[in-house]
């Protein structure tokens, strides 16, 4: 199968095209099965061309492959005009408009309600006139002089739909190149970011790879000194970070994803799948598992480690300083999306700038130790089991692209205070004690008092910071599925908040977050 592209503007007017040329009505079906990914529920999709030119191949593969059934019946709607199937994310409506004479005979139909909420597979698509929507996809069939069953497919995108064709082709390019252009793939559950994944099955039931979909965010709107939220907090913007870091650990023997193919200006990845095996047992921590993966935190964190590094085929990636601008607007997160979630829209003006003032004064203390890489996303959804591995590559990693240069205590306190799981207070004493006891082996002077200190202020920071990203994301991102940790997150700030470095800001959370610190 060879394919090439000619692009216009995918953001104005001009379409997107893409010329395919398949061999046979499975290479037909495989295409169809590509294309499934990049449609939504009130797409329209128009199959053109003459007849036997394999436009019926092409729908029913699609419309199979979108409600995840290799065997459903799929009839020809050239009697019924239009035919409905409950698809696995939304429904379809494939329509034969041939026995169409006239278009005002679709309002008869039902055509204008039909495609609100479904994909509107449509043949015959010119029998409608003017009735069909602006921002749509056009696949047009003929027959090819290389074959009998050779065929010539044109998937020409218009409007809002054109970009997400280039990035359609884009992923079909980027698996070829991992060896995985014709593997099934399977969304799976991301994370809470705008990242999607999914899983390319391997042969014969082997391990396969998955693929990262993370373009490039636009800049949201300026909230500090004209830089936007992500720029402050130090978040990845691309996928350059991933593939920095990931080589990065590898190299040190830690078990990350090899990257097997790039497109990086689309922000696509085709990365090992280090598995399904966890770090947890029906919602519980496995103590052996989480002692292991404080033990590699260990052994990161006695390395010098560079601040600047490597990405293949691109500029070099420069890890960023976890700084006090980019702690305190994580801090504030609590105040602006917390607190109203709780029903407290009154917090004075003052009692605000007394917050940002302690919170000042304690992340402004003298650190115990220098700064490491700080992955920032170190707990159980992110940590994979690999048994067939020795040591410390026993623990996999994922998720780490919004690595800073920040306290070694950060990412044990993301693992011992995990945000989605209950870690029982006395296996949080036992990944302490370890890791503590490795870094002292490693280094005698290692501060273990110093540390207790970090440990508790980055341990309240980061629960601060959650209670109001998953604040946000209930109330703003339509995820209230965040909202059911919260309970174990306010419990992560009180016990953090007991250090006596951090009295003051205990006083302000007890006079100034309702319900916080319960009476008695």
């Amino acid at each position: 199968m060879t394919a090439g592209m000619t692009t216009g503007q995918a953001r104005g007017a001009m379409p997107t095209h893409w010329i395919v040329e398949v061999g046979s009505a499975a290479e037909t079906a495989r295409f169809a099965a590509d294309l499934a990914p990049l449609m939504r529920a009130g797409d329209v999709v128009t199959l053109g061309g003459g007849l036997g030119v394999g436009k019926t191949t092409f729908a029913r593969a699609l419309i199979r492959t979108l409600c995840d059934d290799p065997g459903l019946e799929t009839p020809s709607p050239t009697f019924t005009l239009m035919q409905s199937y409950a698809g696995a994310a939304f429904d379809i409506v494939h329509a034969d408009l041939y026995r169409i004479d006239d278009p005002a005979e679709l309002d008869g139909l039902g055509w204008t309600e039909a495609g609100d909420d479904a994909l509107l597979l449509v043949e015959w698509a010119e029998r409608a006139g003017g009735a069909l929507a602006p921002d749509r996809i056009d696949i047009a069939f003929a027959f090819s002089d290389k074959g009998e069953d050779a065929r010539v497919i044109t998937v020409t995108g218009h409007g809002a739909l054109a970009p997400r064709l280039t990035m359609a082709k884009a992923i079909r390019q980027v698996l070829a190149r991992a060896g995985f252009a014709h593997a099934p793939r399977r969304h799976i559950q991301g994370d809470a970011s705008t990242r999607a994944y999914e899983r390319l099955d391997g042969p014969g039931g082997e391990r396969g790879a998955i693929l990262m979909i993370a373009p490039r965010r636009p800049d949201g709107p300026p909230v500090r000194h004209g830089k936007p939220y992500s720029q402050i907090a130090k978040l990845a913007e691309d996928v350059r970070p991933f593939v920095a870091l990931a080589d990065g650990l590898r190299t040190r023997g830690f078990s990350a994803p090899a990257v097997y193919a790039a497109d990086l200006a689309a922000g696509l990845l085709v990365i090992e799948d280090l598995g399904l095996e966890g770090v947890t047992d029906n919602g519980a921590p496995l103590d052996e598992r989480y002692l292991e993966a404080a033990a590699a935190l260990a052994a990161l964190h006695q390395m010098e480690l560079p601040h600047v590094l490597p990405v293949a085929g691109a500029e070099d990636h420069a890890i960023p300083r976890y700084d006090l601008d980019a702690m305190l607007m994580e801090c504030e997160l609590l105040l602006d999306w917390y607190l109203p979630h709780l029903g407290h829209n009154t917090l004075s003006a003052s009692a605000r700038n007394a917050f940002v003032e302690l919170w000042t004064a304690a992340l402004s203390a003298p650190e115990p130790e220098r700064r490491t890489w700080t992955l920032r996303d170190y707990h159980s959804p992110n940590l994979i089991w690999m048994p067939e591995r020795e040591g410390l590559a026993r623990v996999g990693m994922l998720d780490f692209q919004d690595c800073v240069l920040g306290p070694p205590a950060y990412d044990v306190a993301s693992l011992a205070q995990d945000a989605r799981l209950d870690v029982p207070d006395a296996l949080e004493m036992k990944l302490i004690g370890h890791y503590v006891r490795l870094r002292r082996a490693a280094d005698p002077l290692f501060d273990a008092a110093g540390f207790a200190r970090s440990y508790a202020l980055m341990g309240a920071q980061r629960a601060t910071k959650i209670l109001g990203i998953f604040a946000r994301l209930n109330h703003r991102d339509g995820k209230p599925g965040y909202l059911k940790h919260l309970p174990r997150i306010e419990r992560n700030v009180r016990r953090c908040l007991l250090h006596p470095a951090l009295a003051d800001l205990r006083s302000w959370y007890e006079t100034s977050v309702p319900g916080l610190f319960p009476e008695g």
